[in-house]
């Protein structure tokens, strides 16, 4: 594979062989400011975001079945058609980095509509990360902290003075800004009290500050003292040299490589700057020349490897109807959904009764048809209503039976990739 291969396949949705010769001709370094400096993009343009106005209302009245059961539907389609608009988009555009970027951050600041039950306000959140995460940081971080969905994911809305919930501002400090151990607990309780008082309107998918709601006493956070609220906060946060190291860290595992050497890091935190500049950073990162020694230890996610093959194949993505429905299907059964967030997570996917559902929260559970292949006497029943009896229990009087030697598993030693965990694909 060729440098300028590996470049276009790392930041995009896989490629083709006409933009593989038009950038070998172009050269790399001219190919990599081509991509961080995009101009007008008509495939961008041609996939414009669907209308999501008029947010449907929740059913008044619990027992109300057949409002329940509409609301459920209008949801379901209206999900279906954000997630494949996305997924269009990420085909349709000529200058992937963009979406590549957008995705990216759509990982970074995880979120699921499964728990937001809004596509209105994921798409809010999804034009932000856009439109945003290709400059200054701290810009990206005090627009995230005020977004609808995440104030909703994270229990943001129920921050308010006296009764403080930490889940945003511990996420805040250890997944989006900081990283783990450059934070106390008492920064975490004191942060909360910052980002007190707002409120999330569902019918407009907007978040607005109530000042009766929010602590506007004194704190400490990391050893500054004063009257912190959400923007000076981020602002504290995004200003320490913890937090380019770990944006560096982020960016580098989604684009570069699994590994990452510490003269790299210091590079890419130079070109980060005092202005935290993701366009510098990821110029410095495609033009290091460790991007380019390391090719193998990125795979490919789901969405990214479907978008490829929509893109390799020139091929439309069915925006509705029983291919779109099929197209969603596949991605949940190879365990990745963008907005959902998780395999199963998808709102267009109501589980059939009794089954139970998979995910990260219930993957230590050994699965029934496993457990009877273990253990065969305990299939069906021989007789009516009658449950089996397991190996060496026999019936009163008779003599005791020995149980089936069990066979250990042999184990796998095929290596994975550092983010493959079983059968759950992580966001890359």
């Amino acid at each position: 594979m060729s440098d300028v291969s590996l470049l276009l396949r790392r930041t995009g949705f896989g490629t083709t062989g006409a933009e593989i010769e038009a950038a070998t001709r172009r050269g790399y370094e001219a190919t990599v400011d081509a991509l961080v400096h995009p101009g007008a993009d008509p495939g961008a343009t041609a996939t414009p975001p669907p209308d999501l106005s008029g947010e449907p209302a929740r059913p008044p009245a619990p027992d109300d079945k057949d409002a329940r059961r509409a609301y459920a539907r209008q949801l379901r389609s209206r999900s279906a058609a954000l997630t494949l608009w996305w997924l269009d988009r990420m085909v349709r555009v000529r200058h992937p980095l963009v979406e590549r970027l957008t995705f990216t951050w759509h990982g970074h600041w995880a979120t699921s509509i499964q728990k937001v039950r809004s596509p209105a306000m994921m798409l809010r959140q999804n034009q932000t990360l856009r439109s945003l995460g290709r400059g200054d940081f701290r810009e990206l971080a005090r627009a995230m902290v005020r977004d609808p969905a995440l104030l909703v994911w994270l229990d943001g809305q129920k921050n308010k003075k006296g009764k403080p919930n930490e889940n945003l501002a511990r996420e805040l400090m250890e997944l989006f800004t900081l990283g783990v151990g450059h934070y106390s607990e008492t920064d975490v309780r004191e942060a909360a009290r910052a980002l007190t008082g707002w409120r999330v309107d569902r019918t407009h998918a907007t978040a607005a500050p109530l000042a009766r709601h929010h602590d506007d006493g004194s704190k400490t956070v990391l050893g500054v003292t004063g009257e912190l609220d959400d923007r000076s906060l981020v602002d504290l946060l995004t200003a320490r040299p913890e937090s380019a190291a770990f944006v560096a860290a982020r960016l580098w595992s989604r684009h570069g490589s699994a590994a990452l050497p510490p003269d790299t890091l210091r590079r890419l935190v130079a070109a980060y700057g005092p202005g935290r500049d993701v366009t510098a950073l990821l110029r410095a990162m495609f033009l290091e020349p460790a991007f380019r020694a390391d090719r193998s230890s990125l795979v490919a996610s789901p969405v990214e490897y479907v978008a490829g093959v929509f893109r390799a194949l020139d091929v439309a993505v069915p925006r509705d109807g029983r291919a779109g429905r099929a197209l969603l299907g596949t991605l949940d059964a190879l365990g990745q959904v963008p907005f959902p967030g998780r395999r199963g997570d998808g709102p267009h996917r109501r589980p059939r009764r009794g089954r139970r559902q998979r995910g990260p929260a219930r993957s230590g559970r050994v699965p029934a048809r496993r457990r009877r292949l273990d253990r065969p006497h305990a299939g069906r029943a021989q007789g009516r209503g009658r449950r089996p009896r397991a190996a060496g229990h026999p019936r009163p009087g008779q003599p005791r039976i020995p149980g089936p030697v069990s066979t250990p598993r042999p184990t796998d030693p095929t290596p994975r990739p550092p983010h493959y965990r079983g059968r759950q694909w992580w966001t890359r």
